[in-house]
């Protein structure tokens, strides 16, 4: 197998049309009634993920090239506002799916996991903030790693040191990173079905996962934590190895940002900015789940799918 974007697309129709059909629960509802749609959900969620891939962050220019550039691949699409409507409607099913290419993937049952929390920046005009349906949950925060105040949300990613996914949160920019990381870890299939196998699962985070009550919680969970020490505690174990392996949820957060666009979602109301965020995570597990699948010695590298 190939690292391209066909032969991505290609293993990644398969799979899903396939997962889709063996747990049709998953499936968005459709009338018994009516008129077949003529591109099936597998499909679409396909053409979503090679969306997020190439860099498109308008829909309508990317229907355009879709119909120059695979229109032997896909014979029929969409208009802008019946792709747009349907990718909503698949929003739960392509969350889904992110946890089950997961779970096919050779580095799902890694024993290290990393969190951390990367702005979503909604927007930046006063008058655009007031009138904006994002109001209310997203809100005006901090960024420490960019020293700038911004107006938003946050994406709270657990991922494993390949840059798996294994849960996520999007949440108001002023959100508790601790509770969130305790509502992920018990909310996430995925990762209680790792927790159960036995083995000791290490999470690494920055300063900010601290607490007494915090730490007591995730140890009784079978979870050891390791984080930089604050200002005026004692050194804390491990400490040399925070550095490099906290770049790596740097450069994770970077390929979200750098490569598929995270902040150039283009949501105005919030189930259209948590479906755009779900198709560049999965676009991201589909293609470290097709590198692990060929083989490929970097499983995050996107080089060979943006062109």
């Amino acid at each position: 197998m190939d690292a391209d974007l066909d032969t991505l697309a290609t293993a990644l129709y398969v799979e899903a049309d396939d997962l889709l059909k063996a747990y049709p629960e998953h499936v968005p509802p459709r009338p018994r009634i009516g008129i077949m749609p003529r591109i099936s959900d597998a499909e679409l969620i396909t053409l979503a993920v090679m969306q997020a891939l190439l860099g498109f962050t308008s829909e309508a220019r990317w229907l355009r090239y879709a119909r120059r550039s695979f229109c032997t691949m896909f014979p029929y699409l969409p208009g802008q506002s019946g792709y747009n409507k349907r990718l909503r409607r698949l929003g739960p099913a392509m969350n889904w799916l992110i946890g089950m290419l997961g779970q096919r993937s050779g580095i799902c049952s890694d024993d290290v996991w990393i969190v951390d929390s990367t702005p979503v920046e909604c927007a930046r005009s006063r008058d655009t903030v007031k009138r904006s349906d994002l109001a209310g949950w997203a809100e005006y925060g901090y960024c420490a790693s960019h020293s700038r105040y911004f107006w938003g949300l946050r994406l709270h990613l657990v991922c494993t040191l390949h840059g798996l996914p294994v849960g996520y949160a999007l949440t108001g920019a002023k959100a508790d990173e601790r509770q969130i990381f305790l509502d992920v870890l018990a909310g996430t299939p995925t990762m209680a079905a790792v927790r159960e196998d036995g083995q000791k699962q290490t999470v690494i985070a920055d300063k900010n996962y601290f607490g007494h009550n915090f730490e007591a919680t995730l140890e009784k969970a079978g979870l050891e934590l390791l984080r930089p020490a604050r200002k005026g505690e004692k050194p804390r174990a491990a400490s040399r190895f925070f550095k490099p392996l906290r770049q790596i949820i740097e450069s994770i957060n970077d390929t979200l940002k750098g490569q598929l666009d995270l902040e150039q979602h283009g949501g105005r109301k919030p189930d259209g900015v948590i479906t755009r965020i779900t198709q560049r995570l999965l676009a991201m597990t589909a293609a470290i789940w097709h590198n692990d699948r060929i083989g490929q010695a970097i499983r995050r590298s996107l080089t060979a799918y943006d062109h």
